[in-house]
């Protein structure tokens, strides 16, 4: 096989843009051959379900005992953080709206556009436009369509000169009406926190943003910060973070070469996985991880904060049970049969499975054991597979040879091996990206998270720059590869936690309005 010698294709000037962005030689050295060989995919054991002990799915008793423990040490002032991704713009949940824009035709043809229009009235975000019409047509919504001059209205929703939402990200756009009011889910997830996510009347929030944005996103929370403190009798802390630069990935040619614009390297965003840096810079005990756009009017929460409860309940019983046999053998006096314990806790309880483990000497046994007990945790919220896109749960192989519990996505996955395919078609739940993290070590230190993150778990996609084709690399995905060294746990949530908005139609769903 031919050694290619990357560094060789780097000029003067790269290094120069490298050092800028603190990312290495050896770093793109690795990228580059990433492009050239691929990703491996992940070898399977099944997809996680209930019936074979991947998925929890606790009694009304249980739920109540766990949201009992949740309480409890929210009440002992432990550090907690609600994490939100809410960089990007909303542009794709407008892509309907954009092509009727520029379609050949001047009125509602297809089924979206004549739902959108039939039901406009419904928006939250009706008002705003309403007044931008009057302000830019002089005609109010109802006079412009009776006219046949439906895209102007579109044009004032989507464009600069009009409401922006075309270029505003999800979390600043108001999504939910009230009676003296309309909410952003950057509102939402703040009412949200309050519910579930404080500690001694305090509670953190932490957007990640673009930098485009952050300015709008601190002048939202200055202007309603306050309400939501009165409203609730708690102290918010609410703090902003950007992709690190340093995160970015190179651009390939079709060729696996560097791409290159006007001379200079391109880079691109390395994918939500490059958001375990940012998850990795707070300092707090407990995260909670939502995204922006699963939010739902307060009519509606009721399930989500209850839920949110009961995940947090296992999470924080199953890390004081792993804290106490860290613990214990670190004290050194423990019998075989006490050993057996710990290896039906982290086999039956935390799902992490070594097929030989019971060949294994007590030296090597306690060795093992406290690695596995020794590091981040997570417990995820699940829902029934209903059809929507989305990584699902599967007991997965680990490099190590041992079988854990994983969020996998469907690049992930060998499609050529039917047995496999099986197992992603016929899974019984998919991730809804509801996760709560325990990030500190049984001794009080935080766990360094990128020292947990599975680097062959990213993936190779396909864009373009300028009219020409390029490859580029995504790093291990937050919830999957950047969590693949975690300790994890499934546990089943109702469907009515899961309302995620991806076009704006969805807003009209019954659960948004």
């Amino acid at each position: 096989m031919l050694n290619i010698n990357y560094n060789a294709m780097l000029t003067a000037s790269d290094l120069e843009q490298l050092a800028h962005k603190g990312i290495t030689e050896t770093q793109i050295e690795a990228q580059l051959k990433k492009f050239k060989t691929g990703f491996p995919f992940l070898k399977l054991k099944d997809a996680a379900s209930i019936e074979n002990g991947g998925i929890l799915a606790p009694t009304a008793d249980e739920c109540k005992r766990y949201i009992a423990q949740w309480s409890d040490y929210k009440n002992e002032g432990h550090q907690i953080t609600k994490f939100v991704p809410a960089s990007g713009a909303a542009s794709r949940m407008f892509k309907n709206l954009f092509e009727f824009l520029d379609a050949a035709y001047e009125e509602p043809s297809t089924d979206f556009e004549k739902k959108f229009f039939d039901h406009i009235h419904l928006f939250a975000f009706y008002d705003d436009l309403n007044q931008v019409c009057l302000k830019n047509q002089g005609k109010d919504i109802d006079t412009l369509k009776q006219e046949g001059q439906y895209k102007p209205i579109v044009a004032n929703l989507l464009k600069a000169e009009g409401l922006n939402y075309g270029q505003l990200p999800k979390g600043l756009l108001k999504f939910h009406k009230y009676d003296d009011s309309s909410r952003t889910p950057v509102e939402e997830h703040l009412v949200e926190a309050a519910q579930y996510a404080e500690s001694n009347k305090k509670s953190h929030v932490h957007f990640t943003v673009s930098a485009d944005h952050k300015e709008l996103f601190k002048k939202l929370v200055d202007e309603k910060l306050k309400t939501y403190e009165e409203r609730f009798g708690i102290e918010y802390t609410v703090d902003f973070s950007e992709q690190k630069a340093s995160t970015d990935t190179i651009a390939a040619t079709m060729e696996n070469e560097p791409f290159r614009v006007d001379g200079k390297l391109l880079f691109r965003p390395g994918g939500h996985g490059a958001l375990i840096e940012n998850l990795n810079d707070l300092n707090t005990e407990i995260v909670f991880i939502k995204n922006i756009d699963n939010v739902v009017p307060d009519r509606l929460k009721a399930d989500t904060v209850t839920y949110k409860q009961v995940i947090a309940g296992i999470l924080v019983n199953l890390q004081k049970q792993a804290f106490a046999y860290l613990e214990f053998l670190d004290s050194g006096k423990y019998s075989h049969a006490e050993l057996e314990e710990i290896i039906r806790f982290v086999q039956q309880k935390l799902c992490c499975r070594k097929e030989d483990i019971k060949d294994m000497e007590d030296a090597d046994l306690v060795i093992y054991l406290r690695k596995k007990l020794n590091r981040p945790m997570r417990v995820c919220g699940v829902v029934k597979n209903v059809g929507e896109p989305g990584g699902g749960p599967f007991l997965a192989y680990n490099p190590d040879g041992t079988i854990s519990l994983q969020i996998l996505e469907s690049s992930q996955i060998d499609t050529k091996n039917p047995e496999y395919m099986k197992m992603f078609t016929n899974g019984t739940h998919f991730n809804p990206v509801d996760l709560v993290c325990a990030v500190k070590d049984y001794k009080g230190k935080k766990f360094d998270l990128t020292q947990y993150v599975d680097q062959n778990t990213g993936f190779i996609s396909y864009k373009s720059k300028n009219g020409k084709d390029l490859k580029a690399l995504e790093l291990p995905g937050l919830w999957n590869g950047a969590m693949s060294d975690w300790n994890t746990v499934f546990v089943e949530v109702p469907l009515s936690t899961f309302n995620p908005v991806k076009t704006v139609n969805d807003l009209l769903r019954e659960q948004h309005q």
